[in-house]
């Protein structure tokens, strides 16, 4: 870990291992992780769309290899944690933890959409402090998030009260956020810097985001524009240092 106060995070769409040349080879993704992210690198790694979309959503990565690689241990490893026995995560969410930060609660929660929907929640310990992580991957659709958000936050609210991390795919394009990251829905201020993500050869839009609620903030956050990155996947990582006092 960077430090007991200082978490580094990653948040990365994989796409599926489809890049925007069209070709699909997941084994991109692992080389890009291999060149960038090795052990030591890394508290928290979020991962969308590493699963086949369609059931029984079998995984697509090595995730043996990615975690000999980034020193991170597989936060899903019980087949419970996952939607099969054959996935690597959630509906494509795949979360990876150092092994300092020991879960010891995880739900998956399902999210309505257009198309499969998830968020995977683990709550970890580490250090006799309490940490929940909490990786989406949210719809196109607007009013949509905002449904999505208003289940994240009862859940929420219904779990013991600690320092939330939430990252990954929010697909939300505006800097601002709009009202889904309102306390109203989400039922704690999250915040963090928007940082352009996608499209990965021309990033535009903020789709991808790490956020917290206070005391802890985001800081440092960082889009990682190398070319493995690019050819790999339609979305660019987004890498944030978040501080948990």
């Amino acid at each position: 870990m960077t430090s007991d106060r200082r978490l580094t995070c990653a948040t990365w769409n994989v796409h599926r291992g489809r890049g925007p040349d069209g070709r699909v080879d997941p084994a991109r993704i692992t080389e890009a992780v291999a060149r960038h992210f090795g052990a030591g690198t890394l508290d928290i790694l979020a991962l969308q769309e590493a699963d086949a979309e369609r059931p029984p959503h079998a995984g697509l990565l090595d995730v043996a290899r990615l975690e000999r690689i980034t020193g991170l241990v597989h936060g899903q490893d019980a087949p419970h944690q996952r939607w099969g026995a054959g996935s690597a995560g959630f509906l494509g969410t795949v979360v990876f933890l150092h092994p300092r930060l020991r879960p010891v609660h995880t739900e998956l929660i399902d999210l309505p959409g257009h198309c499969p929907r998830g968020a995977v929640a683990i709550e970890a310990s580490a250090s006799g402090r309490s940490l929940r992580i909490v990786s989406a991957h949210l719809s196109l659709s607007q009013p949509l998030r905002l449904v999505q958000m208003r289940i994240l936050g009862q859940y929420l609210r219904r779990r013991p009260q600690m320092q939330t991390i939430l990252l990954g795919d929010l697909n939300e394009w505006r800097p601002w956020g709009g009202l889904m990251f309102s306390p109203r829905v989400a039922g704690v201020r999250l915040s963090g810097p928007a940082r352009r993500t996608f499209p990965s050869v021309r990033p535009l839009l903020p789709l991808d985001r790490i956020l917290t609620d206070p005391p802890g903030r985001v800081t440092q956050a960082e889009v990682l524009r190398e070319r493995a990155f690019a050819v790999a996947s339609d979305h660019l990582p987004l890498v944030a240092v978040v501080e948990t006092p």
